[in-house]
């Protein structure tokens, strides 16, 4: 399970998908995340903005969490999704997403958004 955001709602998602038993992968800008990820229950960190990163890790995640409400570049996360994967968006970005739908028909992958209502809907 990949988790984008190493922010509050992200951290939640890092602790609750490592008491689930998921092999978390932590999803950060930057590498100054990975130690309070790995903290929170990360088993893998991925910096988005290195494409070495993002390609050593590539379908690792059967789900992706996007908790970032900025704007952001949601193909920079398609390649760490595996085949049948989903992407579920739980923070909202200002902007519309712009992606290729032959790379989701391919490897049979979607986008979803859910709004989470507190820690008991969660």
């Amino acid at each position: 399970m990949g988790i984008v955001g190493v922010g509050g709602l992200g951290t939640m998602g890092i602790k609750i998908a490592n008491a689930l038993g998921h092999q978390v992968v932590a999803i950060s800008t930057s590498a100054n995340k990975e130690e309070i990820a790995k903290q929170k229950g990360a088993h893998h960190f991925v910096v988005s903005s290195d494409p070495e990163s993002v390609k050593a890790n590539a379908g690792k995640c059967n789900i992706i969490l996007i908790t970032v409400s900025a704007n952001h570049d949601i193909n920079v996360y398609m390649p760490l999704l595996a085949k049948n994967g989903i992407i579920v968006e739980l923070g909202a970005a200002p902007a519309p997403h712009s992606i290729s739908q032959v790379g989701l028909m391919y490897k049979r992958q979607a986008i979803t958004g859910s709004i989470i209502g507190g820690i008991e809907a969660t």
